[in-house]
C-alpha cells in the first residue's frame, strides 16, 4: 500500500516512473541515424515545402517502393534540386508527417 502511494505521489508531482521489472536490458537502444534510401525527384511544391519522390524501399519506415509526397526539413533543400534530379535522403515521421530530413544529390 505504501508503494502505491509512493507511486501515486511521484506521478502527481510529474516525476518519471520506471517500474522495478524495468532494467536497463529492457530500455530501449539508443537511435541510430536512418539509413539513405535513394530516389527521383517528381515534383517540386516551393509554396508548400515538398517534394514528390519516386523512391526505392524506406527501410526505417518499413515502405515499399513508390511515389510519395514529402515535407522537407529545411526549405533551402528544395534549391539543390530539381526534376528529374537523383537523390540520396532520408525521410522520418516527424510530428507526425513524412519529412525530408537529409538530401544529397550525388555528382
Amino acid at each position: 500500500m505504501f508503494r502505491h502511494a509512493l507511486i501515486l505521489t511521484a506521478l502527481l508531482a510529474g516525476a518519471p516512473f520506471v517500474h522495478a521489472a524495468e532494467d536497463a536490458a529492457s530500455a530501449p537502444a539508443a537511435t541510430t541515424a536512418a539509413p539513405m534510401s535513394e530516389g527521383e525527384i517528381k515534383k517540386i511544391d516551393t509554396a508548400a515545402g515538398k517534394l514528390t519522390i519516386k523512391h526505392g524501399p524506406l527501410d526505417n519506415l518499413g515502405m515499399e517502393p513508390m511515389t510519395m509526397v514529402f515535407r522537407v526539413k529545411d526549405p533551402a533543400m528544395l534549391s539543390k534540386v530539381e526534376v528529374g534530379s537523383k537523390v540520396r535522403f532520408i525521410a522520418e515521421k516527424v510530428n507526425g508527417a513524412l519529412t525530408v530530413t537529409a538530401l544529397d544529390v550525388p555528382q
